[in-house]
């Protein structure tokens, strides 16, 4: 059996083609790109395996800041760069790679994994959830219903266009006051922005795209998005699409005047909103909802809970209630029976020996925990037992927030 490795500097390069190998990308990697990649390396956050001098699997992790229900963040492992070559699967490189990781982050103190599953079934055995979805429209801006004759926001707001170097230094501001609003953002470093804006090159091929912000009458700056136009043309006729890699708004009227911006460019006939919160504002930003059509929805990040107490004390509640949870987690890190009281001035969490109200896996916690999920739903599925009548929608009740966790990022 092979065991776990952590990646040294010398062994950064050749870790790196095994991830492109794992993820059917090309093994050889540009010597400026791999220079770049080494400015993320953080000595005892890369593992792998390696047999017979080759590494076959991999995985990295770094810190991050989550956002929870409320408004509060917790420290989070952020799991990324997950591999094993197609020659070694079914050895358990995946598991043993996960349990020392996971292991790591208990020790640190994070509250929560993240990551982003590239495919559903591999990280619930590791009792991770999706605990935030996405939604994905397409526009037809010609049956919007908006005036084809805007030239910007009614309210005194204006749009701006911004190069790089004005949203490496607008940027990270704006967005971490917009990610303490929303339940399931993630926190932004500044090499984030780097590679954004195209200052630190990671992949093989960076196309710049179009920034622009919006700033409210009094000057505040408010919303910014990041797009690039297909450049279609249909005969001698322009058609094309506006495809959004990154919009957010610290308000609604930043958010409208953005897609507003964004449907009444001259040639744009589709806008592309990349991925949203499925309770996005879009669809109602327009005279003609239908206009908006769904083209993509499913999990997005998913969480696996280290800390059962701090996790559920993070978070705020809209009403007073109290359960007693029995948690089942075969790796035992959020395994117990926990007594939740909560009210709107604040929440305690303690281990307790009373009887479970409902009994859940780790992996419908994480789910649950953000406010995106419904425990009706997960009890209707067998996957939440209600041991006390009636538990279920009192907790579902407890849970949900006012509005869906979104995360905005890939990692």
């Amino acid at each position: 059996m092979n065991d776990v490795r952590t990646v040294t500097e010398a062994d950064f390069d050749d870790w790196q083609r095994a991830l492109a190998v794992g993820f059917t990308d090309p093994p050889v990697i540009a010597r400026e790109q791999l220079d770049a990649r080494r400015k993320k390396f953080v000595p005892g956050r890369y593992l792998g395996v390696v047999d017979d001098g080759r590494w076959v699997a991999t995985l990295r992790s770094f810190e991050q800041e989550l956002t929870v229900v409320g408004g509060g963040v917790v420290p989070a492992d952020a799991i990324s760069g997950v591999t094993v070559s197609p020659t070694h699967r079914r050895r358990g490189m995946l598991s043993r790679m996960m349990a020392q990781d996971l292991a790591a982050a208990r020790e640190r103190g994070d509250v929560v994994a993240t990551l982003i599953a590239a495919e559903y079934p591999i990280y619930g055995r590791f009792g991770f959830g999706p605990a935030t979805w996405a939604s994905r429209w397409t526009v037809e801006t010609r049956r919007a219903g908006l005036d084809p004759r805007w030239s910007g926001p009614d309210d005194g707001g204006r749009i701006e266009l911004l190069d790089a170097e004005e949203v490496r230094k607008l940027g990270p501001e704006l967005y971490d006051r917009f990610r303490l609003g929303r339940p399931g953002a993630i926190s932004r470093s500044e090499l984030w922005w780097q590679e954004y804006t195209g200052a630190l090159r990671t992949q093989a091929e960076f196309k710049e795209p179009t920034y622009a912000l919006y700033r409210a009458a009094r000057g505040e700056v408010q919303g910014l998005v990041s797009y690039a136009s297909d450049r279609t043309w249909s005969g001698k006729q322009p058609d094309q699409t506006a495809n959004v890699f990154k919009l957010f708004g610290t308000t609604p009227a930043a958010e409208r005047g953005l897609w507003h911006y964004l449907c009444s460019i001259d040639w744009v006939s589709r806008v592309d909103s990349g991925y949203r919160a499925p309770d996005d504002l879009l669809p109602l930003c327009l005279p003609d909802p239908r206009a908006a059509r769904i083209t993509e929805h499913g999990d997005w990040l998913w969480v696996r809970v280290l800390d059962v107490v701090r996790a559920l004390e993070a978070r705020t509640y809209d009403r007073e209630g109290a359960l007693v949870l029995e948690i089942e987690d075969e790796a035992g890190f959020a395994a117990g029976r926990y007594r939740l009281d909560a009210s709107p001035s604040g929440a305690s969490c303690t281990p307790t020996t009373a009887s479970a109200d409902l009994t859940l896996d780790a992996r419908e916690l994480a789910s649950v925990w953000l406010g995106g999920e419904s425990l009706l739903r997960l009890a209707a599925l067998g996957r939440v037992r209600e041991e006390r009548e009636g538990a279920a929608r009192q907790a579902d009740a407890l849970f949900r927030s006012p509005g869906l966790p979104w995360c905005p990022d890939m990692f």
